[in-house]
C-alpha cells in the first residue's frame, strides 16, 4: 500500500502543519511505512524544506495566484499511482487537486483540515472560504474518504458545519527526542514564556499586558517571547515594551531543534493565549519539556487542570495575570511534578510512535476495510 501525502508549503519557517506532517511521516517510515509527502520548492533565500528525506517528493516551485495554480503538481499527481491520497490542509490548488486526482483514479482520500474548518479560521477572508467552496472544495471535503480531525473540539465543528462523512480523531504527534535527556532543567530565575507565530488572534499583546499588571511582583521575573510574525504586529509589541519600560520582556526572534526544547525547559511555565488553536502543537512539546503550560479556553486543553500540568482558563487579561501569578507561586519542587504529569500525559496520548500506528491503522482500514478503528466516528 502506497499512500501520497501533499502540502501547500513545506518550509522550516511555517511551523505548526509543515512540523506535524514531517514528524508524523517519519515516524511512518520509522515502522516501515510507504508515505511520500508531495510539496514545492521553498522560494526564501533564507528558508529551507522540514527535511531532505528521500520520501519527500519537492517539485520547482511554478505558483500562480495567491490559490497556488501549479502545472507541475497537477502534472505529478496525474501521472501518480498510490493507493491512498491524503492532502494537508485546504484552499489551496494542491489541496483540490489530490481530491480531484484521487476520484478521477477511483482511489480513497483524506483530508487533514489543520483547523482550517473552525469558525474562527472561516470567519477570516470568509468570502473567498465560500466562493472556494462553491467551486469544488464543497465536493471535495464533502466526498473525502475520511477528515482527520485532531481533536473531539474540530470533529464537533465538522459537524456542526453538516457534513456526514466518517472523521478519524488523531492527534498530532510529539517526536522523541533524544535532546530532551540531555537538556538539563534550569530554572534559575522565574520565568514565563511564549513561543509561536507573533499575530494578534495569538494575543502575544495580551499576554504583555497580563505582564504590566503585575507590576512589581515581576521585577525579578523575566517574559520570554520567542518567535517571529508579521511585521507591524512585531513592531507593536516592541513599542508597547519600550513604552512601558519593561526591561524585563526578552524577545528571542525565530528559535528552533536543541535551542527551542532548551528554552522551554528553562520556563516557569508556557503561555499559549490564542484566541483559539486546532491542536497547538507548542503546547505538548512544552509538556514533554517538563514544563506546565498555561492555556486558554480558545484551545481543547482542558486535559491540563484534569491532570495537574497547566493551567485552562478564561481568556482574558486579568485571569491571565492571576493565573502567571498562581505558577510564580508553586514552589521548584510543585512545578517539577507538574512537569513530570505532562511529560507522563505526552508518552500516554501524543507520542509519535502511537500516532503513527493509528494513522497506519486507518489507512489499512481504508485499504482493506476490517474492524473498524475505534477512533474513527460515523
Amino acid at each position: 500500500m502506497k499512500v501520497l501525502q501533499t502540502i501547500a508549503g513545506f518550509s522550516a519557517k511555517s511551523g505548526g502543519i509543515s512540523t506535524s506532517v514531517y514528524d508524523l511521516i517519519s515516524a511512518i517510515q520509522y515502522q516501515a511505512g510507504d508515505v511520500d509527502l508531495l510539496t514545492p520548492q521553498v522560494t526564501a533565500s533564507m528558508d529551507l524544506l522540514m527535511g531532505n528525506e528521500p520520501w519527500i517528493k519537492v517539485l520547482p516551485y511554478d505558483y500562480i495566484s495567491p490559490y497556488g495554480f501549479s502545472h507541475n503538481l497537477t502534472r505529478f499527481l496525474h501521472q501518480s499511482k498510490y493507493d491512498i491520497y491524503h492532502t494537508n490542509g485546504l484552499w489551496m490548488h494542491i489541496n483540490h487537486t489530490t481530491c480531484s486526482t484521487a476520484r478521477k483514479k477511483g482511489k480513497p482520500y483524506i483530508i487533514t483540515p489543520h483547523g482550517m474548518l473552525y469558525p474562527q479560521a472561516l470567519a477570516r477572508s470568509a468570502w473567498k472560504k465560500r466562493l472556494l467552496l462553491n467551486l469544488g472544495f464543497r465536493k471535495d471535503i464533502a466526498e473525502a474518504t475520511v477528515i482527520q480531525a485532531t481533536c473531539m473540539d474540530e470533529f464537533l465543528y465538522y459537524r456542526d458545519l453538516g457534513f456526514t462523512n466518517p472523521v478519524a480523531i488523531i492527534p498530532n504527534p510529539v517526536p522523541h527526542l533524544t535532546c530532551l535527556s540531555k537538556i538539563e532543567t534550569v530554572r534559575d530565575k522565574r520565568r514565563i514564556g511564549y513561543l509561536g507565530r507573533l499575530h494578534p488572534r495569538k494575543r502575544v499583546k495580551e499576554l504583555i499586558e497580563a505582564w504590566i499588571l503585575l507590576g512589581y511582583n515581576v521585577n525579578d521575573a523575566e517574559l520570554i517571547i520567542m518567535g517571529v510574525g508579521e511585521e507591524s504586529y512585531e513592531r507593536e509589541l516592541h513599542n508597547l515594551v519600550r513604552k512601558k519600560g519593561l526591561k524585563n520582556v526578552i524577545f528571542t526572534g525565530f528559535i528552533q531543534g536543541e535551542t527551542k526544547f532548551e528554552k522551554l525547559a528553562s520556563l516557569t511555565a508556557l503561555c499559549v493565549p490564542s484566541d483559539f488553536e486546532n491542536f497547538g502543537m507548542i503546547i505538548p512539546e512544552a509538556l514533554s519539556a517538563g514544563t506546565p503550560v498555561i492555556t486558554s479556553k480558545g484551545t481543547p486543553w482542558q486535559i491540563l487542570n484534569e491532570r495537574k500540568c497547566g493551567w485552562w482558563i478564561n481568556n482574558d487579561i486579568t485571569t491571565l495575570s492571576s493565573t502567571i501569578q498562581l505558577a510564580f507561586s508553586k514552589t521548584d519542587m510543585e512545578i517539577a511534578e507538574m512537569g513530570q504529569y505532562g511529560k507522563i500525559l505526552v508518552e500516554e496520548n501524543f507520542s509519535d510512535e502511537r500516532v503513527a500506528k493509528k494513522m497506519l491503522r486507518l489507512y489499512d482500514y481504508i485499504s482493506d476495510g476490517g474492524e473498524k478503528p475505534e477512533f474513527i466516528y460515523e
